[in-house]
């Protein structure tokens, strides 16, 4: 089957939170600030940086995944998906055994308490 956005958005919505709605994008690549789609095509990129990432310095496992990983895309926000964050998103789901488990992938406390908040809420009965 052929990888396209409307497939990678399906893949997230069985396995991500969907706090910013569904990626309708699916990122590949990206050089400079062009970045590409699974389907090839082309845009620029003016959400980059949208969060941070706490990773310490020049560890050399971080170093070389980081490396391998800027040759395709270096940060991508949570407006877009791509392989990775699916990969990713798909083992924590089976590591729960729960296929309604949904990741969310912030970047502080903060992000995760409001989100977590939303979450719950709109997972209460309303009350009639």
């Amino acid at each position: 089957m052929k990888s396209n956005n409307s497939t990678f958005a399906q893949r997230w919505n069985a396995t991500l939170q969907s706090a910013y709605g569904t990626p309708t994008i699916a990122l590949t690549r990206g050089k400079g600030v062009e970045v590409f789609d699974v389907e090839g095509k082309r845009y620029l990129d003016f959400l980059g940086g949208i969060a941070t990432n706490v990773l310490g310095h020049a560890h050399p496992k971080i170093v070389k995944t980081v490396s391998r990983q800027v040759e395709t895309l270096s940060h991508t926000s949570n407006f877009y998906s791509h392989p990775q964050v699916l990969l990713l998103a798909e083992k924590l789901q089976a590591m729960t055994g729960d296929k309604t488990a949904r990741t969310f992938f912030c970047k502080d406390r903060k992000s995760t308490r409001l989100n977590s908040s939303h979450m719950s809420e709109s997972r209460m009965p309303s009350s009639a």
